[in-house]
């Protein structure tokens, strides 16, 4: 899932689900790759809707994984548009968030994920994904709070 990196190389992964949290912690980390001169590895990810009864009908051209490819490269964009020499490498994976971004994380130099995303009850200040993130990743994690 990730690439190995050229010793001395500097790499700052940052998860982004489209919420307003995970886009705080994009431009946070961008800034961050910048002041450290990393890279940054923008990683999002999608999977099928599953239900526990009955299957619902999917329509034909329903495609997750381009809608959230379009939604990364906004985020993308934005941010290399802030950041014109910033090397970024967007990146779209099938999976849960959670595993996806701690595999993400072997031979990172820090892993930056927002305090709760799209899929949290509201009012907590920790998400699932960033609890199991800072519990499990390969390398030290900011769990970035916006303010709101």
């Amino acid at each position: 899932m990730t690439e190995t990196s050229a010793p001395g190389a500097r790499r700052i992964v940052v998860g982004v689900d489209g919420s307003v949290s995970s886009l705080a912690a994009l431009a946070w980390a961008a800034r961050q790759a910048e002041l450290t001169d990393s890279a940054l590895e923008v990683v999002t990810t999608w999977e099928w809707p599953s239900s526990l009864g009955w299957a619902m009908p999917v329509p034909e051209d329903f495609d997750p994984e381009a809608d959230v490819r379009r939604s990364l490269d906004a985020a993308v964009e934005s941010v290399q548009a802030a950041h014109p020499g910033l090397s970024v490498q967007a990146r779209v994976i099938a999976g849960h968030p959670a595993p996806v971004l701690v595999e993400a994380s072997k031979g990172a130099d820090l892993l930056v994920v927002g305090s709760r995303g799209h899929g949290e009850f509201v009012g907590m200040v920790l998400g699932s994904v960033s609890e199991h993130c800072a519990a499990h990743a390969h390398c030290p994690v900011l769990v970035h709070r916006s303010r709101a």
